[in-house]
């Protein structure tokens, strides 16, 4: 996705930041689509520490051990007990905060989609959103809650979500209590929040919940003062945008600091925000977005309110139903350059080579990477060969079957379904169909095998049927139907 600032570092608009204040730098890990395996976390928590992270916010999802009645909410593929421990453990190695991420209201899919959980949705049809209303939706959440503090007994900050809360209000034990007036949607929202904020904090006195800030934006000043929410939870403000306005953020801030709150976090993005289907990941986009932060962090009021640091979020998917989006070694150049500028408040020359000597690379391409030069970390093998095929798979095929002659004129889907071809002339297209076709399945094994290195198999597959199967299976049908039209040795 380009935004015009090409591939010069030095092009971005950059201010100078002599002493960023930051706080923690958190990379988001989310799980909800092609987790990897612990075995790749060990290899690339040394590399995060090295480039700046400070810490772990943790989306686990259906990765997370629940057992009891929430054992359906596990994914097959789900991270044993003993994983989160070693996990954990890793993370205290590399000084790392962590900060486990559940969802409590909006994003519930991965749960309301069981026919068991399905009575709690707010909206029969959508396993968005779960139902305030009903005593069981607070028993759930109390379970998931307490199964999650039960591995992670010892962190400082649980995230609660609670983002994009769609539907809410649109139930019918919702509209009946809007309907006689005795409830909005806006006091639907902040009383399940604070039921949940205040379920954790009498629970786990030492643990202060952070929530996403979407659904506040829009809250009079007045309502969030009456709900006392600031009493209860620190606001994680996101955006991702590489245009974010300065100033329109600034006035959200300053509206959170006279309706009470003191601590606040950010939520950038370093990718999985600029499409559900996007493969290949712009530095440039990210860099800007983060830049904005900078330039936002610089001029909060630090007498009055505290910025208790930046999740840079990694997004896998959009939601639970969603395809993927960039794999997490596809992102990694861009989380290098975003946690380097913001450890040192600039992207300069400077934080390039230093990102160049961590990467293993010669050069960085800001716009998309290159693959001819992914640099040699944890995971760079699936980039360059990611990148390859993303860029050159689809046109190659393309090439060959749209644009030879000989097959356009003489060895059509019409003659093939017949086998209605005269043999001499395959000889003019067979050499070059056949070293198009050994090219793309000797890369995409290629890609198999370090994809199955890293992530489990349905993963993998999902992968490669969403971006290689389409052109890859177009190319394998016709030269199965060139092989088929030699063998039956008949000319017409």
């Amino acid at each position: 996705m380009a935004d015009g600032q090409g591939d010069n570092p030095m092009e971005a608009d950059v201010k100078m930041l002599k002493s960023p204040q930051m706080g923690l730098k958190l990379v988001h890990m989310d799980l909800k689509g092609a987790p990897p395996k612990m075995s790749y976390l060990r290899e690339i928590f040394p590399l995060f520490e090295q480039l700046g992270a400070d810490g772990i916010l943790l989306e686990y999802e259906d990765m997370f051990p629940y057992n009891g009645n929430l054992q359906i909410l596990r994914s097959p593929n789900a991270y044993s007990p003993s994983d989160i421990t070693n996990l954990i453990n890793l993370a205290k190695k590399h000084n790392f905060e962590i900060i486990p991420l559940v969802q409590t209201f909006g994003h519930m899919e991965f749960v309301l989609k069981h026919n068991s959980f399905s009575h709690l949705r707010e909206m029969r049809a959508f396993p968005n959103s779960l139902n305030p209303h009903k005593e069981e939706s607070m028993e759930l959440i109390k379970s998931m809650i307490d199964q999650i503090m039960a591995i992670h007994n010892d962190i400082r900050w649980l995230h609660i979500g609670s983002d994009e809360v769609y539907y809410l209000g649109e139930g019918e034990e919702s509209k009946q209590l809007i309907e006689h007036g005795q409830t909005n949607t806006d006091s639907l929202f902040l009383s399940h929040v604070k039921a949940v904020a205040s379920y954790v904090i009498a629970t786990y006195p030492s643990v202060k919940p952070i929530m996403w800030d979407d659904m506040l934006r829009n809250i009079s000043i007045d309502k969030l003062k009456e709900s006392m929410l600031d009493q209860l939870v620190e606001p994680m403000i996101w955006e991702y945008n590489a245009d974010l306005d300065v100033r329109m953020m600034s006035l959200q801030i300053e509206k959170y600091q006279n309706t009470g709150f003191s601590q606040i976090w950010f939520a950038s993005a370093f990718k999985g925000a600029t499409g559900a289907a996007q493969c290949l990941t712009s530095i440039s986009y990210h860099l800007a977005n983060h830049l904005q932060w900078l330039n936002i962090a610089e001029a909060l009021p630090r007498n009055t309110i505290h910025l208790q640091g930046i999740a840079l979020t990694g997004w896998q998917r959009y939601d639970h139903f969603s395809v993927l989006c960039e794999l997490l070694p596809l992102g990694i150049p861009s989380l290098a350059i975003c946690l380097q500028t913001l450890k040192h408040g600039e992207f300069s020359e400077n934080v390039e080579e230093l990102v160049k000597k961590s990467l293993g690379c010669k050069s960085l391409q800001l716009n998309f990477p290159s693959s001819e030069d992914a640099g040699k970390f944890p995971g760079s093998d699936i980039l360059a060969q990611v990148t390859e095929i993303i860029i050159n798979l689809q046109v190659s095929v393309d090439k060959l079957l749209n644009e030879n002659i000989y097959i356009k004129g003489w060895f059509s889907n019409y003659h093939r379904k017949r086998k209605f071809v005269h043999l001499g002339i395959i000889q003019n297209f067979e050499g070059d169909a056949r070293g198009v076709h050994a090219q793309w399945e000797a890369a995409v094994s290629k890609l198999r095998t370090a994809m199955e290195r890293i992530y489990y198999p349905d993963a993998v597959e999902e992968w490669l049927e969403e971006h290689v199967n389409p052109a890859l299976t177009r190319l394998q049908i016709f030269v199965k139907d060139m092989d088929e039209t030699l063998a039956s040795s008949t000319i017409n």
